[in-house]
């Protein structure tokens, strides 16, 4: 039995570079941006160039920093704003947490 390979976006590569340079962020500066101690120049390098492919975690980051919609990232028919950062506001969306004790 075999196995379907997963669908890989063909430009996810060139997304995350222009948003890098958009920004103008060196890939160490980009790492910073996206709070990612974990990974190094090198693999953003191999982001940019398509040898590998950002954790889902990384790509929520990107889409934070340059402030779109992780679906823009993914979507081979979407395509960046013509400005970055974008206007997506992340917080808007964010989940609230009610920190008031319960006291009844």
């Amino acid at each position: 039995m075999g196995t379907k390979s997963r669908y890989r976006p063909r430009d996810l590569a060139r997304k995350l570079r222009q948003i890098r340079n958009a920004l103008g962020l060196s890939q160490s500066e980009m790492l910073k941006q996206l709070g990612a101690t974990n990974v190094s120049a090198a693999r953003i390098s191999e982001y940019e160039s398509g040898a590998r492919e950002p954790s889902l975690w990384l790509l929520l980051a990107y889409g934070r920093v340059a402030r779109i919609h992780v679906e823009t990232l993914i979507d081979d028919d979407a395509i960046l704003p013509e400005s970055l950062p974008g206007s997506f506001i992340f917080d808007r969306y964010k989940k609230k947490i009610d920190i008031t004790p319960n006291c009844e």
